[in-house]
């Protein structure tokens, strides 16, 4: 196919008019507005010559007097058709694409503007078209009447154009005119000159531009066919209030607006919080019912008109009476009951007083929960409990904000909503295994709530808005001090329940524990008895522990027992049972836990120490053996029973403060290149540590070294420095417990520790007999045995 074409006479030189987001191809016709003064000068010289002008793109928009090399060198030659002049100064011109052609020089008019050399782009010549190009044609045709119907833009003339064109080049042009290319891409086009290599490009867009406009189809479909469900829900409801309102049936939407209306008014909230919920109020009053932003409000004002922002419970300021609550529920624990009576006092002369922050720290199973549920009975206050062991995100304290989907208020505003009240006891159990990770840390987020200072406007997350803690008695708790960090620490009173004796876990099993299994397992109370003896027993041979819940949970093992032996008789005749010394090894098996064996007579190299566990206390039978040296080694000190570092330090300073006596203690001074020491501290597979057993292992090694008894009768618990001092040490009520357990009473003390005399049970102290002691030389004198 021979393709005809008629030379077009083009004047070498010719104005340059640099245009804007648009590239013009050859044979296309526009209109163009022109606006800048340089470009209607170049329109101007252009229409007082031939009419011929040079249209390239600027390679930035945004650029008013481009220069060469802002604007791209091919470009197209343009017949101006038609020009008017518009009111604001603009000209309007309508310009026909004629040949592409590329700027050989330019140069600048007198008037300011460009004129260009320019070279034509003669297109190669396709002397025949192949199968391969019209597939290629064909193609590119269909993908085009695709697009155009996508875009809803398709008509009878443009479908009748593209299908008459039958020149590979100029449907591509035509095609790219069309496509919505960017500036770049649209000059890319325009810079090919093969035609066949054109319309592969073409084709290549015209893929992508398919793919985008069938995903565009297809969200305009699903917004249309959302938007047309919408609205006729919206009608068919308009249509249904309309019958309601006809048939004089209440407006359920209207109904629940004033329901929140007037609970909001009664909660007594500050203007500040009104304001925000009358805001939101307002918010759900413009929006559809079954919305979702709705559903999300609504649950937002259901948590505002819950919470008891103005509800007080009033205090039970009988301070006899609580103080009689206080013993109904718990036996000892004399400093807890007496803070609590202070804070009632204080409560009593100063109603504004905050509330108290208190830090109950103590070992598992002495009351420290049940402890904080007599003081809201005695207070008169509703209780709410809350464990935050392991717990690792912030927002479980403060929430999440209303812009998460399933968003809630944090643990501390839920807990305030149940105990119904704003002034209620809040405990907040495990503080000292709070976690942290990259979510935040809950410790610093309590700081707030703890503190008096701060937490009289407390704001959570997900309410924003401030909420009054200032009245709420809060109560932590804990195992161990040293894991709560010392900021949070800082802000609490902490009183240390340090575990019960022997003797008040008795009073507490009579008291409590097994009255209560009694009653749980059925048990008639006058058809079974415990004996004193019994529940010792079980307290000191089957239990190990500070508190007494495994003892309530021996007690209940034996009380199962007997329940079982009455159903199984099965009699009208009930048999009564009596639970002594000797009958529980029948209930409950053979003993779990022995007592240290009582030293039978004195020994040397062998002295009795006190501890002090989680447990309460015990007592230590520490021993040492002096051998003789092996051959070409010096002396070496050698330490067993699993002790900790502490514990080995003490007993190497113990050993040093004997070298350095050894004249004094009848000992040879060579004994340390001459004698290896042994120190050994049963039970062997329990650990060890602490410095209080330093005068103790001393004490075993010179007996060993002098040959001289210890008595078995004095035991002794103290610290030692290099030069003899005796320092004071912890636990002296649960040292001389165990002591007066073991039946020793004579129990050699630091001086220093006398102050904690008032701590020791009154009837223990009366049969223990204190030796307090502030050097070495003391110690020596009162534990060997006078010869």
């Amino acid at each position: 196919m021979e393709k005809e074409t008629q030379p077009i006479d083009i004047p070498g030189n010719i104005p340059l008019l640099p245009i804007r987001d648009v590239v013009i191809y050859p044979y296309m016709i526009l209109p163009l507005f022109v606006g800048r003064g340089l470009s209607i000068k170049a329109v101007d010289e252009a229409l007082n010559k031939d009419r011929y002008i040079f249209l390239a793109a600027q390679k930035d928009s945004t650029v008013e007097e481009p220069d060469e090399d802002q604007i791209f060198t091919t470009g197209t030659v343009a017949m101006v058709i038609r020009m008017l002049k518009l009111p604001d100064g603009r000209v309007k011109i309508l310009v026909q694409g004629v040949a592409k052609a590329r700027i050989k020089e330019f140069h600048k008019d007198e008037q300011g503007f460009f004129t260009v050399d320019i070279e034509k782009i003669e297109e190669t010549e396709l002397s025949e078209i192949s199968v391969e190009v019209e597939a290629l044609m064909r193609t590119v045709k269909e993908q085009t009447e695709r697009i155009l119907q996508l875009r809803g833009i398709v008509s009878p003339d443009a479908l009748s154009i593209l299908e008459a064109i039958d020149d590979p080049g100029r449907l591509a042009d035509l095609v790219a005119s069309n496509l919505r290319l960017k500036v770049d891409e649209s000059q890319k086009v325009l810079e090919i000159i093969d035609p066949i290599e054109r319309l592969n490009h073409i084709n290549g867009l015209l893929a992508k531009e398919m793919e985008l406009s069938e995903v565009q189809a297809k969200i305009q479909t699903q917004a249309k066919e959302e938007m047309g469900k919408t609205q006729r829900e919206y009608f068919l409801r308009e249509q249904m209030r309309a019958i309601q309102q006809e048939l004089g049936e209440v407006d359920e939407k209207s109904k629940e607006m004033d329901e929140y209306l007037q609970k909001i008014e009664k909660l007594g909230m500050t203007e500040e919080i009104k304001k925000e919920a009358l805001k939101q109020l307002d918010r759900l009053k413009m929006m559809h019912q079954d919305s979702a932003e709705a559903n999300i409000i609504r649950t937002y004002l259901d948590w505002m008109v819950d919470l008891p922002w103005g509800h007080s419970t009033p205090d039970s300021l009988d301070i006899k009476a609580a103080a009689n609550v206080l013993e109904e529920d718990h036996y000892g624990l004399e400093k807890v009951k007496q803070r609590i009576l202070e804070y009632l006092a204080v409560r009593k002369l100063n109603p504004d007083k905050k509330g108290a922050i208190l830090c109950f720290v103590g070992p598992p199973g002495v009351g420290k929960t049940s402890l904080g549920r007599s003081i809201a009975r005695a207070l008169g206050r509703n209780f709410h409990r809350l464990s935050i062991g392991g717990v690792r995100d912030e927002a479980e304290i403060r929430g999440h904000r209303r812009t998460y989907i399933g968003a809630l208020p944090g643990r501390i505003i839920q807990g305030i909503k149940n105990a119904g009240s704003n002034n209620p006891v809040f405990m907040i159990d495990e503080v000292d295994k709070i976690g942290q990770d990259f979510r935040g840390d809950p410790s610093s987020a309590l700081l707030e709530v703890l503190d008096p200072e701060q937490n009289f406007s407390f704001q959570d997350h997900y309410l924003n808005v401030p909420f009054d803690l200032s009245k709420v008695m809060f109560i932590t708790t804990a195992n161990l001090i040293d894991p709560i960090p010392s900021p949070l620490r800082d802000r609490m009173e902490v009183i240390e329940l340090p575990g019960y004796t022997d003797y008040e876990k008795l009073q507490i099993s009579k008291r409590y524990l097994v009255p209560r299994q009694v009653k749980e397992n059925g048990i008639d109370p006058d058809f079974i008895k415990f004996s004193d003896e019994a529940v010792l027993d079980v307290i000191n041979h089957y239990t190990k522990e500070a508190g007494v819940r495994n003892a309530e949970r021996e007690i209940g093992s034996i009380c199962r027992k007997v329940a079982r032996d009455i159903a199984e008789r099965n009699s009208k005749r009930k048999k009564s049972y009596r639970i002594t010394a000797k009958s529980v090894s029948k209930y409950l098996g053979v003993p779990k836990f022995l007592p240290e064996q009582e030293r039978k007579e004195h020994e040397v190299g062998v002295s009795t120490g006190l501890a002090w566990t989680q447990y309460g206390g015990e007592i230590l039978y520490i021993e040492a053996s002096v051998l003789p040296s092996s051959e070409g080694k010096g002396g070496s000190l050698v330490l067993t029973g699993q002790l900790g570092d502490v514990m080995k330090e003490s007993a190497q300073a113990g050993l040093t403060y004997i070298r350095s006596r050894a004249e004094q203690l009848g000992i040879s001074p060579s004994f340390n290149r001459e004698k290896d020491v042994h120190v050994h501290v049963p039970a062997g597979a329990i650990p060890k540590d602490g410095p209080s057993a330093g005068i103790t292992m001393a004490v075993a090694v010179i007996s060993a070294l002098t040959n001289k008894m210890v008595r078995k009768d004095i035991a002794m618990t103290g610290e030692i420095t290099l030069r003899g001092k005796v320092l004071p040490i912890g636990g002296l009520k649960e040292k001389t417990l165990a002591a007066h357990r073991n039946k020793v009473f004579d129990i050699i003390i630091p001086k220093d520790n006398m102050k904690d005399m008032e701590d020791v049970p009154p009837l223990v102290r009366k049969k223990v007999t204190f030796h307090p002691v502030s050097s070495m030389d003391e110690v020596l004198e009162l534990v060997f045995v006078k010869n």
